[in-house]
């Protein structure tokens, strides 16, 4: 077979659209070539690729390789697309079985020697894959954070021979075990800890009861912080939706939350509006536009010296 189709998933946000990852083998002189609008990250991809399927015992196509990313419209970014990449190679060449991969999933960055290191978003990822009712393999290291998702088949690998491996039934992975109750993690602060403030203590009770806001006021030092840091250890655990959502903005951000808790969140004081609401640019995208926009101004400018010189004999 000359051709293989891998499923994986894209980030957007609090969002994951899946990413098609074909694979043709055509003949020609030794190349590969990704297209699909690839980031940076992406493109030197390629190079990691060939290390580690060399490395993990497998034969690297001499032929010419064309890689596509669809769909072709949505900027690919990151490193999750290595293993994804490497698989789609050792299908299309034959060297592992056709239409193994089908309903899964894949993610993770390949080292040299085609270890898996983790990925952020593994978890926005693990949710939209539930939902496509596919099955996710993914680094070891991400596998806390993919055990917090219930009813969810996904293995957990450290090594790209042993997702080929798993593939080709000759040792096939674990799954990843579900967090339990007994493993949530216990808030390290208690409303105890405050001494006297009987009236900003009643007023934690009564809003943690009814579930009402705050607004603290006061200068500082007078412990506002320090009240607003004791609230959560009066609050329920989050349920298991609000879990989820709340480890999926970590995961995004590439840290991981202590399973069960509330967050707290403490913005320096001299922090903007816009700040406190996640505002600001994406400069990859917008050094992108710029460079589009740089690279139309000056195929117009060439365009018009050239009609102007044909114009002028």
């Amino acid at each position: 077979m000359s051709f293989a189709k891998i499923l994986t998933r894209g980030v957007l946000g609090l969002h994951a659209p899946q990413i098609e990852v074909e694979v043709h083998l055509s003949q020609g002189l030794p190349s590969l070539t990704i297209v699909g609008l690839p980031e940076a990250a992406v493109r030197e991809s390629k190079d990691r690729v060939r290390s580690a399927i060399i490395n993990s015992g497998f034969q690297f196509p001499s032929k010419r390789l064309t890689i596509n990313l669809a769909p072709a419209d949505l900027p690919k970014d990151g490193s999750r697309l290595d293993l994804p990449i490497a698989l789609g190679i050792l299908v299309a060449s034959g060297q592992l079985p056709e239409g193994c991969t089908n309903g899964y999933e894949l993610v993770g960055e390949l080292a040299l020697d085609g270890h898996l290191r983790p990925v952020s978003s593994t978890l926005t990822i693990a949710i939209a894959c539930q939902q496509a009712g596919h099955q996710l393999i993914a680094p070891q290291d991400n596998s806390l954070e993919i055990g917090q998702l219930p009813q969810f088949q996904a293995y957990a690998a450290s090594h790209l021979k042993q997702v080929c491996d798993h593939f080709q039934k000759i040792h096939p992975l674990d799954p990843v075990v579900l967090i339990q109750d007994h493993d949530l993690h216990h808030y390290p602060f208690d409303l105890a800890d405050v001494k006297g403030q009987l009236r900003p203590r009643r007023a934690l009770e009564i809003a943690a009861a009814g579930g009402h806001s705050l607004l603290f006021r006061g200068p500082p030092g007078t412990g506002k912080t320090l009240l607003a840091s004791r609230l959560p250890s009066i609050l329920p655990p989050l349920s298991a939706q609000e879990n989820l959502e709340v480890a999926s903005i970590y995961s995004i951000a590439n840290t991981r939350h202590p399973f069960g808790l509330r967050p707290f969140r403490a913005p320096h004081h001299t922090a903007s509006a816009i700040a406190l609401v996640g505002g600001g640019c994406d400069l990859q995208t917008t050094m992108r536009h710029y460079k589009q926009l740089c690279d139309k101004l000056f195929r117009n400018t060439v365009s018009r010296a050239l009609e102007l010189n044909f114009e002028n004999g």
